[in-house]
Order: structure tokens, then C-alpha cells, then sequence
């Protein structure tokens, strides 16, 4: 998903690219094509890669995750510990 993500931005500047210089080349189907048609067109197309490309990384992150599970750490209980106390001293009579 992240290579596919990867190409489709490659496009997506190839596109804008050649939109900017000459529109009627990427906009063949259009009678009357404009920059800001292919500026548009360029800005939904990048919008597009990156949701892609979060998307597989996140998926890339959650398949690691289940190839090795973290090691379960356990609740560390305070226990007392029991020290010294002097006794206490005998009357002077």
C-alpha cells in the first residue's frame, strides 16, 4: 500500500507538471482546459497519497505488532520491609 501510495504521488507531480505547462495534454477530454483545473485536480490527488500512505504504514505498524507482541509486564506491588527500631531504655533508678 505505501509503494502504491509512493506512485501515485509520482503521478500526481508528473500530472501537475505537465498541466502547468500545458493543460491540453492532461486535460485531453476537456474542450477548454485551465491551470486551475489541473491545480484542483493536483491538490485532491495528493490529499489522496497521503491518507494512502498513513494508511499503510499504520497497517505496516499493527502487522509488526502481531509478528511480536510486547512482553506483558506485571504490577510491581510495594511490600514492606521491616527494619530495626532500638529499644526503648530502662528507667535509672
Amino acid at each position: 500500500m505505501i509503494l502504491f501510495a509512493i506512485n501515485l504521488g509520482l503521478l500526481t507531480i508528473l500530472f501537475f507538471i505537465v498541466g502547468m505547462i500545458k493543460p491540453k495534454w492532461s486535460l485531453f477530454f476537456l474542450k477548454e482546459p485551465s491551470r486551475f483545473l489541473v491545480m484542483a485536480i493536483t491538490m485532491i490527488l495528493v490529499m489522496i497519497s497521503f491518507t494512502i500512505y498513513g494508511e499503510g504504514i499504520r497497517r505496516s505498524k499493527e502487522e509488526k505488532e502481531k509478528q511480536n507482541p510486547a512482553p506483558k509486564t506485571q504490577s510491581i506491588v510495594p511490600v514492606p520491609v521491616p527494619t530495626n527500631s532500638p529499644s526503648p531504655a530502662t528507667p535509672a533508678k
